[in-house]
């Protein structure tokens, strides 16, 4: 069935397109989710769908074990696109917050990786496609945690990037801004799990802002662009002889991306606080 792919968090949003635009394209897709009934639902539509939970190390390690078992012990691509967001001022975050965040979006990615490294060692070559974010390249108000995962995800690919050099294994980050997705009806039984916002000192800040969060949109955000926007460079990334390091997705990103290099840090905090 060509060149293989596992993906995490398929459910919906941009692992849902990714898996099934890569499948027009030829590509064999083990689309997972955290949930089984959403494993359920894609494999009604056709797809090799099973469960993988980034939080749990015995599920990540069952799935990379069913593919090892489906495909004879080859894997060309990972996506690791699965991830949550937890809105909250940085000073209203506990302890446990960031442990969960961090749980999913960094170190169950991280475990994930590290398991598809020696298959695609062995057989000489592979990609591991990250899915980063506008918010792994500059902060934002109110981010702070899904905003601390980005920063390191890119971190850890970067390096990760350069210890792969001469293995024939390719670590790319893709960077998408404003997406239409779930993520961030998601959050809200995050925020409403951490954050006593009745009892902070920007207790008025959060009344004002929670329209954000609970009144579901009438029309997309400036510059937002569907999940197929990054289907698109996911293919590029997956399929160029000489893919980039980074490949920034919507208007925002490639902004950020700009100012970050360009920008004192004085004059970045201003043009980020004013779309904030």
């Amino acid at each position: 069935m060509g060149r293989s792919i596992l993906i995490t968090g398929c459910s919906s949003g941009i692992g849902l397109d990714a898996a099934r635009g890569l499948r027009a394209r030829g590509w064999r897709v083990f689309a997972t989710c955290r949930q089984e009934a959403d494993c359920e639902r894609l494999r009604a539509e056709g797809f090799e769908s099973f469960r993988l939970d980034l939080v749990d190390e015995d599920s990540i390690a069952a799935a990379v074990a069913t593919v090892v078992d489906l495909t004879g012990g080859t894997l060309d691509a990972l996506y690791n696109n699965g991830a949550f967001a937890c809105p909250g001022a940085v000073e209203d975050l506990p302890r446990g917050a960031l442990r969960e965040i961090f749980e999913v979006n960094l170190f169950g990615t991280h475990d994930l990786t590290r398991r598809v490294i020696p298959i695609m060692r062995a057989q000489g070559h592979g990609r591991i496609v990250n899915c980063s974010s506008v918010l792994g390249i500059v902060g934002a108000r109110w981010r702070g945690a899904y905003v601390s995962t980005k920063f390191a995800l890119e971190g850890l690919s970067d390096v990760l990037r350069l210890e792969m050099q001469g293995t024939g294994i390719q670590v790319i980050l893709i960077e998408p801004g404003p997406i239409t997705s779930r993520i961030r009806e998601n959050s809200v039984a995050h925020f409403e799990k951490w954050v006593n916002w009745q009892a902070s000192a920007r207790a008025d800040e959060y009344r004002s802002l929670q329209h954000r969060l609970y009144k579901a949109k009438d029309a997309p955000d400036t510059f937002e662009l569907p999940p197929s926007a990054v289907t698109a460079r996911l293919v590029k990334a997956l399929e160029s002889p000489r893919p980039r390091a980074r490949y920034y997705v919507t208007t925002p990103t490639h902004i950020a991306g700009l100012a970050r290099r360009l920008l004192p840090t004085r004059a970045l905090d201003w043009l980020v606080g004013r779309g904030s």
